[in-house]
């Protein structure tokens, strides 16, 4: 299974599971990544950090360390 971060801009995946634990997962989930939901890569920053999403109709920003806990297929 492949990873947020792994995914190359300018493809949609759906989540299928949110690694982590505490904080980070509920920070995670309370940005509207729940499992099943279809997220957009619009672009990654030349160095990698941070990714930039579409989901549920709005942009967010998301740290590499934060993407690698999310898996998507």
């Amino acid at each position: 299974m492949q990873t947020l971060k792994e995914t190359k801009p300018g493809r949609s995946v759906r989540v299928a599971k949110i690694g982590g634990a505490g904080p980070v997962k509920r920070r995670v989930m309370e940005m509207g990544i729940t499992k099943g939901v279809d997220v957009y890569v619009r672009k990654v920053a030349p160095l990698g950090d941070p990714i930039e999403v579409t989901v549920r109709g709005y942009e967010l920003s998301l740290r590499k360390a934060d993407a690698e806990l999310i898996e998507v297929e």
